[in-house]
This record gives C-alpha cells, structure tokens and sequence, in this order.
C-alpha cells in the first residue's frame, strides 16, 4: 500500500482529556495535509473543528466514551448534538455491562436509536474487545450489523488492550461483508497497519499513522 492509500484509511485521532485547542487544529492540519479518512476527537471540540477545516477532512467524535455506561436517552442526545455541531461520524460505546448481563436487546436498540438519530451520518460501533469473550464478539458481529451501523470498532484505547490481529479476523469471519470493520488502539507500526488492512480492516484509529507513514517516531493512541 502507498502513503496515499494507508491514510484514506485512518482516523486521524486524539482523544486525551488534557487536550487543548492548540493540539486539535495540529492533528486536524496534520490530517488535511495528509488526506485521512476523518480527525476522531471529544465532543467538545467538533464545532470548531468543523469550522477550522471547512469540510476538507470529516469531524468523528466519540459518544458515551470511554465506558459506555451512560445511558441510552444521554447518548442519543450527545450523538444529535454532534452532529448538529458539524460531526460527520459517531464513534459510540457500547454497554458493555448490558452485554454481559445477557441483555443482547438493549445493546441492540440502543444502537438503532442512535442511528435513527444521526441517519445518514456514518455509525461505528465500539465494542471494546479486550472486555469481551470469543462468544460476545460473535454475538457483537450480528448485534452491530442487524442494527444497521456502518462499522463494527475494536477498541476505545482506554481499557486494557486495543486492536488485535485475531480481533480483525474474527470480524471479518463473522461480519461476511454486512458491514465495515475498524482497528484501533494499539497500531504501532506501519506493518502493524498493513496488516490490519490485509485481515480486512476498513478504517484504522491511531493517533500514530500519519508519524509512522511519514517516518517519525510514533507515540500515542
């Protein structure tokens, strides 16, 4: 894969809670040089990252993150409320509590109404691999895709361990095309990237590719 292709791929991301302004408009010029998919911050930075790049690289922002354990009325309305502050993309977490208790149907609604509120704006479903059994992952594949989300995601990378290579094989077996596939956390090389995408990853969350890509040291998320 050429620089181009790798970075039409990547979710150019920074997500720590000690981020300021100053270090937004960096990745979001530092995705507009280098043509990511999409920049992936907080809520609280969407309007004016949509603002500061005019529509030249799409906002993501992450919804009932990193825990996933708010409820479902205070997700869909932080969803609503990004989009409507110029979000492209959702990142949401599941609940993952709900998961393991068994209750597959309200991890199931919850994501239908979170589509329905942002419609036709692209959905990506973290379920947070690291937390899960072989069994819930499966279980997460159909849950995510009967939904009508766009992607089934990996990881937040604030738990215990982000994207694995067997974690991309898993969904790829199970998804069978239903419905895109997202890496992320953990990706710390450019053969770590390579080879996510060769397993059959869509989209790449790291705030390490454009560094790595462009033969830096890469650090981070």
């Amino acid at each position: 894969m050429n620089k181009a292709e790798i970075m039409a791929k990547v979710d150019h991301t920074l997500l720590k809670p000690q981020s300021t302004w100053n270090d937004i408009k960096k990745i979001c010029d530092e995705a507009m040089e280098n043509h990511t998919a999409s920049v992936c911050i907080n809520p609280c930075f969407v309007k004016q990252a949509a603002e500061y790049m005019k529509g030249a690289i799409p906002v993501c922002t992450v919804i009932g993150f990193p825990l996933g354990a708010t409820d479902t009325a205070t997700k869909v309305f932080e969803a609503s409320t990004a989009i409507a502050n110029g979000a492209e993309e959702i990142d949401m977490v599941i609940n993952i509590g709900r998961l393991k208790s068994g209750d597959v149907d309200f991890v199931r609604d919850e994501i239908v109404q979170i589509k329905k509120a942002i419609g036709d704006h692209v959905l990506k479903v973290i379920i947070e691999t690291c937390l899960l059994t072989d069994a819930e992952k499966e279980t997460m594949c159909d849950v995510v895709c009967e939904a009508g989300a766009d992607f089934i995601k990996t990881s937040t990378g604030f738990s215990t361990a982000g994207a694995t290579f067997a974690d991309i094989e898993l969904f790829n077996r199970c998804c069978r095309g239903r419905c895109k596939i997202k890496a992320a956390g953990g990706i710390s090389t450019v053969e770590d990237i390579e080879k996510f995408v060769e397993l059959g990853a869509d989209r790449l969350g790291t705030s390490r590719a454009v560094k790595l890509i462009n033969g830096l040291p890469g650090e981070g998320y």
